[in-house]
């Protein structure tokens, strides 16, 4: 006989402590209760469904937009830096994405091509070229990643100053430790490869 409603089997979280690391390999849990475990995992979920819905708004956008991530991430920069009244260079692109100046050449002709941005003289700097994003580009941009963002505004603005502290707090400390650890993974070695014959 089918199973339903809060009688079927629930799927098992990838963020519940005890299905994560039931042997206390990965976490120091010891001093804690099962209530604070309960609340750290409902917490760790949060963050992960926030992780998902992120993905997916970056996905939608990118169809929308027709572009890949790193041009998005380059269309979100040079909206900022106009907002601000910067001048991009190639040069600010390339540092800010991470990526090398040949990417970001590769990169600017296909979003100049697409008719995203287009390169002007600079105009402080006779030997740079300055990245000027286009207005329909930026109108786009606006109306699908910008109106996503702005929907984190409204439930930090509920939040009292004592809970926004706190929250940001935990986002720091938590990209301090993530960084930490990728800082000390950045090392080992991949597994070998089996060659099978």
């Amino acid at each position: 006989m089918p199973v339903s409603g809060d009688d079927r089997e629930q799927p098992a979280s990838l963020y519940d402590l005890a299905g994560v690391d039931p042997y206390g390999e990965l976490v120091d849990a010891s001093g804690l209760t099962s209530d604070d475990i309960e609340e750290i995992d409902a917490i760790m979920a949060a963050m992960g469904r926030l992780r998902a819905v992120e993905q997916r708004m970056s996905a939608q956008s990118q169809h929308t937009l027709e572009l890949n991530e790193t041009d998005l991430r380059a269309v979100q920069f040079l909206i900022v830096a106009d907002n601000r009244g910067q001048v991009v260079t190639a040069g600010d692109l390339a540092r800010h994405l991470g990526i090398t100046t040949a990417s970001t050449t590769k990169m600017l002709h296909r979003m100049e091509r697409a008719g995203h941005v287009r390169r002007e003289p600079h105009p402080g700097d006779r030997r740079s070229v300055a990245i000027v994003l286009s207005p329909a580009s930026r109108r786009r941009a606006i109306e699908t990643v910008g109106r996503q963002h702005a929907g984190r505004f409204a439930p930090a603005a509920a939040l009292t100053p004592t809970e926004r502290e706190a929250v940001r707090r935990f986002l720091v400390e938590t990209a301090d430790a993530l960084e930490e650890r990728l800082d000390n993974t950045a090392n080992i070695s991949p597994p070998t490869k089996v060659v099978r014959r």
